[in-house]
């Protein structure tokens, strides 16, 4: 009989506890839904502007309003994919917390956009293909629309997948199959799709191999002498100025370059001036800094975390000016058709549709950028400040390569690259760190022949190279799977309408 008030107790405890544990599970379920229904508020707000925005007959209206919001749809996803291959180093290497990169990439890449997005876009993605005669307005904007929703998916299902890839290769692998399902494979500019195939290696490798080369270089001059104080004093400086220099030609020739074309002459003026000035003013910066550091290798890192947020931030402008277009380019060339009888080369981009293209890119970032930001900085190999500087100004650098020597590459594929690079050099100038294998271990069991000395050693794994062969499949496949699923979408949207 003393027992029951007891067990009463006890199961009205557990009753609780349970109840407790339920409304744990339900609030996390919620805040996992909060960000998608933000994301669904932005494309109805978008539909209801762009349907307001234009006046255009009944018929048009629909499909003013579906490529409004697939547009804004693929503006989300550039936003959730593409930005983090520029903040995921400084994420990586400690300098930024998620959140402050988070808000700096969207300051940046929503400032890039409208302000240096420009007021001319090429209605066809990078000239895939060449719309003629043959092409009636209404397949145009079918076509058009069905590329800009079938890499928005795409680039969705990478992001879900943690893959980052190029959202300029969606959307031209939209446009191309789309565009073979409107009018055949004459329609296609096989030389530019060559291109674009070559960019697959050339952009990875060039981006690891420039990485690489300035980490050895900081390495050699800096991290690997006894007095490492006195080195960066000297270098830093140098490196920073360097930095500048190649940031002031990166924007010449991708930041602004849709509203300022600078002469060949001029861009290397700028950029030699910009190292100049940068060079003396850090030198008294760097050593004053240097004055309260020791000679520990993460005093030294930090003289790094500074030129690294200024790098990136340079570079989600960059990318802001120039991906934007992935987002509005297919709903400016339909926006366009409601005003003219042929499909016209280069079109106007109306406000209304650069202000979609910069809150989509903005707004993606902040709702679903951190996921793929751990991705990049942290799970293919360590980094730090050194490493992440390397990276950034890889990706200036070797643009700046590319472009002269008139190479096709993906500013996405470059960072990747550059991660990698600084990886794989790691596991070189790391290789006396590698362990012997003891009399008896199981290795030395497998093969007499190859394990029978007790000397062999394991070399040290520093990049995760499952990485290498899912980010590597996810690039290869983007073009056709786009393409796919474009071509899909525009033979059911022929036969709905």
């Amino acid at each position: 009989m003393s027992k029951k008030p007891f067990d009463e107790k006890y199961r009205y405890v557990s009753d609780l506890q349970r109840l407790d544990a339920h409304q744990k599970q339900i609030r996390l379920f919620l805040s996992k839904l909060f960000p998608f229904f933000i994301a669904l508020i932005f494309l109805v707000i978008v539909g209801v502007y762009g349907g307001l925005s234009l006046e255009v007959a009944d018929e048009n209206l629909i499909m003013l309003v579906s490529a409004a919001i697939i547009g804004g749809y693929m503006a989300l996803n550039i936003g959730a994919n593409d930005v983090a291959n520029n903040m995921g180093p400084a994420v990586g290497g400690r300098v930024l917390t998620v959140m402050s990169a988070v808000l700096i990439a969207a300051v940046c890449e929503s400032a890039g956009a409208i302000l240096a997005g420009g007021d001319v876009v090429k209605t066809v993605a990078k000239g895939i293909i060449s719309p003629g005669d043959g092409l009636s307005i209404t397949d145009f904007r079918n076509l058009m629309l069905c590329a800009l929703l079938a890499a928005a998916l795409w680039v969705n299902l990478a992001t879900f997948l943690n893959a980052p890839v190029s959202t300029t290769h969606s959307i031209v692998g939209g446009v191309l199959g789309s565009g073979i399902a409107a009018a055949g494979f004459g329609l296609v500019n096989w030389l530019t799709m060559s291109k674009i195939a070559a960019s697959w290696v050339i952009s990875p490798v060039f981006g690891g191999l420039v990485a690489a080369s300035l980490l050895f270089f900081i390495q050699s001059k800096v991290f690997n002498l006894a007095d490492r104080v006195k080195a960066a004093k000297k270098w830093v400086p140098i490196l920073i100025g360097l930095m500048a220099g190649a940031f002031a030609a990166y924007m010449a020739l991708k930041g602004l370059k849709k509203i300022w074309k600078p002469s060949s002459i001029e861009i290397v003026a700028y950029s030699a001036l910009s190292f100049l000035v940068f060079w003396v003013i850090s030198v008294p910066y760097i050593s004053k800094v240097s004055s309260t550091l020791t000679n520990e290798k993460r005093d030294i890192n930090s003289l790094f975390n500074l030129p690294l947020i200024a790098g990136v931030a340079l570079l989600s402008f960059a990318h802001g000016a120039n991906d934007v277009a992935n987002a509005i380019g297919p709903l400016a060339a339909i926006v366009s058709t409601f005003s003219q009888e042929t499909v016209a080369a280069k079109v106007g981009i109306p406000i209304w549709v650069l202000v979609i293209g910069a809150l989509g890119l903005a707004l993606g970032l902040l709702l679903f950028g951190p996921k793929l930001i751990h991705t990049v900085g942290d799970k293919i190999t360590r980094l730090n400040a050194p490493r992440a500087y390397c990276v950034a100004l890889a990706s200036a650098v070797t643009v700046l390569i590319a472009t002269t020597l008139g190479l096709p590459v993906s500013s996405t594929h470059i960072a990747i690259g550059a991660i990698f690079g600084v990886g794989f050099l790691r596991e070189v100038l790391e290789n006396p760190n590698k362990r012997r294998l003891k009399p008896g271990h199981k290795l030395n069991q497998t093969s007499a022949d190859a394990f029978s000395n007790v000397n062999v050693r394991l070399k040290r794994k520093l990049v995760r190279r499952n990485f290498v062969f899912s980010i590597a499949a996810a690039w290869v496949i983007t073009v056709p799977a786009s393409a796919f699923i474009a071509g899909a979408l525009f033979f059911v949207l022929r036969a709905l309408i």
